[in-house]
Parts: structure tokens; C-alpha cells; sequence
């Protein structure tokens, strides 16, 4: 039983395209991962399940209700924390879980009672009586998180909860989500971490440019790949040229597969092998080409490269591909004035 459903999902800000036609089922009681760089449409798929943006076009469906046309009982069910915490500095932490449960319109003493739960879970003993503009940002976190889940949500929604977060407080949060899935609470994680995924999620999407472009167990899509990741150079700095003319030798030999150039960076190969023996072989290959083996680095598959097999770059690289688009916008902007 799916407990979100998306539909051929469509939004756009201008002429930037957020989601395009973005399709996704999560089932009821799992923690699912969304893994995406900063700009994939995370975020945005996010705030419309939330009711808090509406798409230009599809359908969206939480618990049996239509989003769209269901706002009220879509909020009901859900806690949502959003990426960017938003906290009263005056109040203290206590205050603002009691107004938080005001606004939900919680009896009096469930209210305390949840309140009082949720700073022992989430060890805000110490500092829970301060005033909020003192806290770091670990506390704020904990704190945005126990307004999340103050009236008991069925569905709990978090855009990337740890970014930026101490040791500490991602180890509390993580604690405590895995309790709540294994409580059959419903979450659904955004983040851009793997190792995050990787920890917590039951089951997964890859996000971007606002489509699902693989999705599943974080271990079935590492198995899928069908063997060890291999990273070659053949020079520090290869060219497209060259890195195409080792890509056309290397799918050539038997047990290699998945042959991906990623031109992020210098033009190194990334491929799959089914045994060691085939690295042993590689270096006469290549020599009999006149290539030489200038770096090689073996591993077991990963979420990055369950990535880099569907976009043919690493989540970092598309990390910083974006970045770097963002600085040349601001730099154009600032050019223009």
C-alpha cells in the first residue's frame, strides 16, 4: 500500500523547470530517501505535498486524499520540517512547543505529556528553558523536529534535517527516526547526503532535473550494478578524444561493463568489473594500445555510483556544476548593474 502517490508532476519558476513530470510511490510505514543535488527538485516535490505549493500540472495524493483539493486533512496527517529552521529567537524552546501545540489545537495535558517526551528523546534538558536566539544550530534542529512531531503525524516530512549539523545531533536524529519507522510512521527524507540514505532509507528515489531516474532498496540498486567500481586515468588531464578512445578498448574486454566518461573530472573512466582478475589483465590491454595506467582505484558499488551509472557524473560533481552556475548567474547579474 503507497501512502504518497505523484503523477506526472510539473512545476516551473519561470522559465527554470523545477519538476518535470516527476512520478513517485512511497509505501505506508517506510522511510524513504530522496537523493538529489541541491536543484534536482527535492525541495519543491517537498512543499507540494506539504500544501504549501501547487503544481502546474498532476496529481498528488497522500493517505487516499487528494492534495490539491484535500488540504485541510493532507495537513492533519502530516509533520512537515522544512530545511530552513524558522524559530522564534525570544521564546524559549519550551514556549514555542507550547504555542506549536496551541496552533494544532492539542488537549492541554496530551500536550505537556508529547512535550515532555520529545525533550527526553531528543536531550534538550539543558537548554530547552533558554531563549531560542542562543541555541546552535544542532538545538534548533531538535527543536524544528519535535514541532514536526508534536501531534503524532502519520506522515513525517523531512528536507534535508542534518545539513550542516555536529556529530551529535545527526546521531540523535537518526536515532530517532529509526525508531519511528520502526514504528510505522511514514517518512519521507530529502537529502543530498549518501551516507544518510544509504543508513536510514528502506527504500529510495534519485532525483534530477525534476525527474525519478532510478528508484528502489539502496542495496538492490548497488547489486543491479552487477559488480566492482573502477575508476581509471590514463593520464592526469585526458582529453574527450582519448577518453572516448579508451572508453571504445575497455567495453571490448570481457567481464567489464558500464562504461561511463565522466568529463568532471579530467575525463576519467568509471566501469564495472566482475573480478579482480580483469584489473589484473587491464594494464596489457591498454598497453597494447599505447595507453598506460596513470591512476586506478577498485571499490565495492556505492549510492554515487548507482548515481554516476544514471546521470554520468557523481553527486559532487553535480554539486558543483550547479554552484558553479549559480556564481556565473550572480556574476552576470552583478556585471549588468
Amino acid at each position: 500500500m503507497f501512502f504518497i502517490k505523484l503523477r506526472d508532476l510539473f512545476k516551473s519558476y519561470g522559465p527554470v523547470m523545477a519538476l518535470n513530470g516527476l512520478n513517485l510511490e512511497v509505501p505506508k510505514g517506510s522511510l524513504y530517501g530522496l537523493l538529489g543535488p541541491n536543484g534536482a527538485g527535492k525541495s519543491t516535490a517537498l512543499r507540494i505535498i506539504c500544501t504549501l505549493l501547487s503544481p502546474d500540472s498532476g496529481h498528488v495524493e497522500v493517505g487516499g486524499h487528494n492534495v490539491l483539493f484535500e488540504e485541510k486533512e493532507t495537513r492533519r496527517r502530516l509533520g512537515y520540517v522544512a530545511q530552513d529552521v524558522a524559530i522564534d529567537k525570544i521564546l524559549t524552546g519550551r514556549e514555542l512547543l507550547e504555542l506549536q501545540g496551541d496552533l494544532y489545537h492539542l488537549d492541554k495535558k496530551y500536550k505537556r505529556r508529547r512535550i515532555e517526551e520529545l525533550i527526553e528523546r531528543l536531550d534538550m534538558h539543558e537548554w530547552i528553558d533558554r531563549r531560542c536566539g542562543s541555541f546552535s544550530g544542532g538545538m534548533k534542529r531538535r527543536l524544528d523536529l519535535s514541532s514536526g512531531l508534536l501531534h503524532e503525524p502519520e506522515l513525517l516530512i523531512l528536507d534535508e534535517p542534518t545539513v550542516g549539523l555536529d556529530i551529535e545531533s545527526r546521531s540523535v536524529i537518526w536515532g530517532l527516526l529509526k525508531e519511528l519507522r520502526n514504528k510505522e510512521t511514514t517518512i519521507l527524507l530529502s537529502s543530498h547526503y549518501l551516507e544518510e540514505v544509504d543508513e536510514l532509507a528502506d527504500e529510495m528515489a534519485i532525483i534530477d532535473k525534476g525527474k525519478v531516474i532510478a528508484s528502489g532498496k539502496p542495496d538492490d540498486l548497488k547489486k543491479e550494478l552487477g559488480g566492482d567500481r573502477v575508476t581509471l586515468r590514463v593520464r592526469e588531464f585526458s582529453d574527450e578524444v582519448e577518453a572516448e578512445s579508451v572508453k571504445k578498448l575497455i567495453k571490448n574486454i570481457n567481464g567489464v561493463s558500464n562504461v561511463v566518461v565522466n568529463q568532471t573530472q579530467g575525463y576519467s573512466l568509471n566501469f564495472l568489473v566482475q573480478s579482480n582478475d580483469v584489473i589484473s589483465n587491464l594494464s596489457g590491454h591498454l598497453s597494447k594500445e599505447n595507453f598506460e595506467v596513470f591512476a586506478l582505484s577498485h571499490s565495492r558499488p556505492s549510492l554515487d555510483d548507482v548515481y554516476l551509472q544514471a546521470t554520468g557524473k557523481t553527486l559532487m560533481d553535480a554539486e558543483l556544476e550547479l554552484a558553479g552556475k549559480r556564481d556565473f548567474k550572480l556574476e552576470n547579474k552583478k556585471s549588468m548593474r
